[in-house]
């Protein structure tokens, strides 16, 4: 079901439901996401209607890096477009030829820090549109490109809402900056504590994490559809954002979760559960919760279950 229906209480107590439309103009869409872009998507911004140069002879509506460093291009419309699939492979080649381009605008508005942390390998392509065809959905599972397929409806009193209806994790790009190829090299020289595995190096899961992660694996994709994302330093599993990141660690044999939950509404454990706002980690996410046995798991079940019916 890829309808969203709101209801609104009125004073008889009954249901009322809000009727949804389409905005008249896709820059209304524009300019509302891009005002919310990190509360929406956890994208950070960085340009609007931005040229792709001569030759490729486009202009991206929004350009910005996901919570993960991934560049991520983001096109609207208003209403539904045949062509929104072949745009995002044209849009998300032309990315693969302008990593100094991007390097540089990312260091001119987000600084060195967020320009040298860029992952060329997962580019992303998010398209917001108010409905897809049958065909789109099929053929986004045939490419190899990283696609979201968002559907959007406005309501009264300024309520917009956005629905994931498709994804495609896409295939890592094997093009990749000489940054992100040090970055690598160094990141194999380094014991696995720092590295989480990834479906090319299952080799690097922890033996003494192996079971308690299968059961984690299966409690983490139990709502619905769920992408499981590795990434270079953990494991994301995301719908439309983050929802918790997985990190090893074998020397402790502990496994951490990061939580995309609001750590004032959860009463924090010494050793079980901590609040990272303010504090620097890997992965995404402000609830830390610690996993060292299925007892440990199972305490955490309910903050996982409240991560996702919020995602």
């Amino acid at each position: 079901m890829t309808d969203l229906k709101l209801f609104r209480l009125d004073v008889d107590g009954r249901d009322i439901e809000l009727r949804g439309s389409t905005v008249a103009l896709e820059v209304e869409l524009q300019r509302r996401v891009e005002a919310g872009l990190e509360q929406m998507l956890s994208i950070r911004f960085l340009a609007s209607e931005y040229p792709t140069g001569p030759w490729h002879r486009g202009r991206i509506d929004t350009l910005g890096l996901d919570e993960n460093g991934s560049p991520v291009v983001i096109e609207y419309k208003k209403g539904s477009d045949s062509g929104v699939l072949s745009q995002a492979v044209s849009y998300l080649s032309w990315l693969e030829s302008a990593h100094h381009e991007i390097e540089a605008l990312a260091r001119k508005v987000l600084g060195p820090e967020a320009a040298e942390s860029i992952d060329w390998r997962r580019p992303r392509m998010v398209c917001i549109a108010a409905s897809f065809s049958h065909h789109d959905r099929v053929a986004v599972q045939r490419l190899p490109q990283r696609i979201d397929l968002v559907r959007y409806r406005v309501f009264e009193g300024d309520l917009l809402s956005l629905l994931l209806v498709d994804s495609s994790p896409g295939s890592p790009s094997t093009v990749s900056s000489r940054r992100n190829q040090e970055r690598d090299a160094a990141a194999d020289s380094m014991p696995a504590t720092s590295v989480v595995p990834s479906s090319t190096r299952p080799s690097l899961v922890p033996d003494c994490l192996r079971d308690l992660y299968a059961e984690l694996d299966d409690a983490l994709t139990a709502w619905g559809e769920v992408e499981v994302a590795p990434l270079r330093h953990y494991i994301a599993y995301r719908r439309l954002v983050n929802v918790a990141s997985v990190i090893f660690r074998p020397k402790h044999e502990a496994i951490l979760i990061y939580l995309r939950l609001d750590p004032d509404t959860v009463t924090l454990e010494d050793g079980f559960t901590r609040d990272m706002r303010g504090i620097g980690h890997l992965g995404t996410g402000a609830l830390e919760v610690r996993l060292a046995s299925a007892a440990d798991l199972e305490k955490a079940a309910p903050l996982i279950r409240r991560a996702f019916e919020a995602a």
